[in-house]
């Protein structure tokens, strides 16, 4: 299934159809680890699920058709799937990344790939004109956050993107599009060879699973990548790809939701005098907020700001909400609050990628918006009494 249904319609049906042989609504859950074989190498379409799944399949079908790609692959988290378009750099590779992203993505990078002799270069991806300058003729892969982790900054994909294959070492521009979703952001229709999800958060949206994705707009990268998939084997079961199909149906109502609340919340808390910076792309007071509405339906879901009283009463308000869990990850429908420094970020500390100790980081859920606004005031009411 494909245009001209909508980004709705799609995230219910695509990639999915009736069960031919029982007309289960629902892609079952194909628990079985290999499949039978009419004759010596002769399948019905498969022969081992860690290369292919039906659940599996449906959720990477569906995963291509929302964010209009050639093909998706499905991976047993985020990191699963960054680690597999690593897997196509060689010693000797250089990888230009934005200069705020994940902590687990950082760690990934310098422990893991710099020591097997791939180098990397962290630069403002803010800044297109300096950014772009970053590449080098070794320069293979673009890594990109936007918005970013935690900082919610922003930059330009297409403008990025065209400069990026426009250069003589043509690198790879692969897009982490978590925070944004596909339903708020399209990094393939702006440029991008690949977009990366953790599908953990918003795409499943219950915070009852652990997943990965990428999606392709080439056909010969989704093979080389499928190729990575097969060969490392970092796959989701199928359970896993049957819970992130359940939460993508509502992707779209939940993600205006989100928005709509975090809004609210973002314009109070920048109102309030307790609070120094508020983080949000769609409050007109964001650097990029220009940006932001050309490039997303809506601004998302996640907030960042820093508490102007200084770390201890961050770290006082985290522990004193009630309707925010203090609890790392995002995109679930109940609200969540950390501190990114000692928690998500803890990788970058000592690294000019450290985090400010006095952020806070928000992950607005579907409660009611009132709800949500009260737990705060009542939380940096008490953090600042003690």
């Amino acid at each position: 299934m494909t245009d001209p249904y909508a980004f709705e319609t799609l995230a219910i049906h695509a990639g999915q159809s009736a069960d031919p042989s029982t007309g289960a609504v629902m892609p079952p859950v194909y628990l079985t680890s290999t499949y039978k074989q009419d004759a010596v190498g002769k399948t019905r379409g498969y022969e081992y699920s860690r290369t292919g799944n039906p659940t599996r399949h449906a959720l990477e079908n569906c995963l291509a058709a929302l964010e209009d790609g050639k093909q998706g692959l499905a991976f047993a988290s985020g990191m699963a799937a960054a680690d597999a378009v690593l897997h196509l750099l060689s010693q000797g590779d250089h990888v230009l990344a934005a200069h705020d992203l994940y902590g687990g993505t950082y760690r990934i990078f310098r422990t893991v790939f710099e020591r097997l002799g791939v180098s990397f270069t962290f630069a403002d991806a803010s800044d297109t004109a300096r950014f772009l300058e970053q590449i080098g003729d070794n320069t293979r892969l673009v890594w990109l956050e936007t918005p970013t982790n935690p900082l919610l900054d922003l930059c330009d994909l297409a403008a990025i993107a065209e400069g990026a294959h426009s250069h003589p070492s043509q690198p790879l521009v692969c897009v982490d599009n978590t925070f944004a979703t596909p339903y708020l952001q399209q990094p393939l229709a702006l440029g991008a060879d690949i977009s990366l999800h953790s599908t953990t958060k918003y795409l499943g949206g219950h915070s009852d699973v652990v997943g990965g994705a990428l999606v392709m707009r080439d056909e010969d990268l989704a093979q080389r990548l499928a190729f990575v998939q097969n060969a490392v084997g970092a796959i989701p079961g199928p359970l896993d790809c049957f819970l992130v199909l359940r939460g993508i149906k509502t992707l779209p109502i939940r993600m205006d939701r989100h928005s709509a609340n975090a809004s609210r919340l973002a314009e109070h808390l920048a109102a309030d005098d307790r609070v120094r910076r508020v983080r949000y792309p769609g409050l007109p007071s964001h650097s990029q907020h220009e940006l932001a509405q050309r490039q997303m339906r809506l601004p998302g879901g996640m907030i960042s700001f820093e508490v102007a009283a200084g770390e201890a009463t961050a770290r006082r308000l985290v522990e004193s909400t009630q309707l925010f869990t203090l609890a790392e990850s995002l995109g679930g429908v109940e609200s969540l609050i950390e501190l990114p420094a000692p928690m998500t970020h803890a990788s970058v500390a000592g690294s000019p990628l450290e985090v400010d100790p006095s952020l806070v980081r928000l992950s607005v859920g579907l409660e009611a918006a009132d709800d949500l606004i009260q737990d705060l005031d009542q939380a940096l009411h008490n953090a600042h009494q003690s």
